[in-house]
């Protein structure tokens, strides 16, 4: 478990950008601009001790390092150089029957893997879940989900918040709604580390229907998401909607499907032939390419979509004759405008 099976491509100088998913830095900016959002963070900041955050992992997990867990500390060392990481996040593994992993900390991010994800997982797949998790560390994403957490934890000690607390709800609502898109990104920053299409999907395999993969199609769980995007009317659009509106991780069949895409558009191979983007060039990277080629996204899958509701949307944009109606236009110039706005802001 500690020798690589086989030799796997690396990075030198990546940047974050060759990973996150274009809805996930989308999601990010839009709640960037929500009323209040600044001043919870930093209130946030200043009240969660970073030291006495890690201190409680250290008191109630086992830290990885070359004398325990060894077997995980080589897959992050092998992690760490593939993607050129300039910092190794300290990790934890945590006793809870519950396949789980996750990145947090406001100032030195960290993981924590949960014995039931160690259980349920072999090595190429845990290779998996160690890049997708350095991805999240790398593009900062331990910021928000700490905060998401946190605010997640008060939300049920208290209840649900009271109506003087709508603008903290609307924060909580697009934390969970960057946070199920930045899934996405750590997915692929995965699979760029392990560079095993079939074990990145075994992993959402299993997380959906457990260990026993013999008894599993991979053909046939990727077909279910066709089938989830294509069933039903428009009350079943709704419905999913609704599934997701409380969940901080999009569902395993759909991540599956959604890597599935990024591989066929080509994006994965380019990488791997050494055309990504690097870091030195981050400087020169504008917020407005990133927002236009989100919508550039966000069209081209609304245009796609085979979903019930989606499709109903279509069409009554083709029946009243609106040329830029769609959804997918209309989010395309939602973003065109604030890129604007975010240019005058930076100008």
């Amino acid at each position: 478990m500690t020798t690589p099976a086989r030799l796997r491509r690396e990075f030198p100088g990546i940047s974050t950008r060759a990973w996150e998913h274009p809805a996930d830095r989308t999601a990010l900016v839009g709640l960037r601009q929500l009323s209040g959002f600044d001043t919870l963070l930093r209130t946030l900041s200043g009240l969660l001790q970073e030291r006495q955050h890690r201190l409680m992992y250290l008191a109630t997990a086992v830290r990885v390092d070359e004398r325990q867990f060894k077997n995980i500390h080589q897959l992050r060392e092998d992690a760490v150089r593939i993607l050129d990481a300039d910092r190794t996040p300290e990790m934890f593994v945590l006793q809870q029957p519950e396949a789980n992993a996750f990145t947090i900390g406001m100032d030195r991010p960290f993981i924590v893997l949960t014995t039931g994800l160690l259980d349920l997982l072999d090595p190429e797949e845990l290779r998996f879940v160690v890049g997708h998790e350095l991805g999240h560390a790398l593009s900062g994403h331990a910021v928000y989900r700490t905060m998401l957490m946190h605010l997640m934890r008060i939300a049920d000690s208290i209840g649900w918040m009271p109506v003087g607390g709508w603008a903290v709800r609307a924060i909580i609502a697009a934390l969970m709604e960057w946070s199920r898109k930045s899934e996405l990104s750590g997915d692929r920053a995965g699979l760029l580390v392990g560079q095993d299409v079939e074990a990145s999907v075994r992993v959402h395999m299993k997380l959906a229907g457990g260990s026993r993969v013999d008894q599993m199609s991979h053909a046939s769980f990727l077909e279910q998401a066709d089938a989830y995007d294509r069933a039903g009317d428009l009350r079943d659009g709704v419905l999913k909607l609704l599934n997701l509106e409380l969940q901080t991780h999009p569902f395993s069949v759909l991540r599956a499907a959604e890597l599935r895409r990024w591989i066929a558009s080509g994006d994965y191979d380019r990488m791997l032939d050494g055309q990504y983007p690097r870091r030195d060039q981050d400087k020169n990277a504008r917020i407005s390419e990133e927002i236009k080629h989100a919508a550039r996204s966000y069209k081209q899958n609304f245009e796609q979509s085979e979903d019930p509701l989606i499709r109903t949307v279509r069409n009554l944009g083709r029946d009243f004759g609106e040329t830029v109606g769609t959804v997918g236009q209309e989010v395309s110039e939602t973003l065109s405008k604030l890129g604007k706005k975010i240019r005058g802001s930076d100008d």
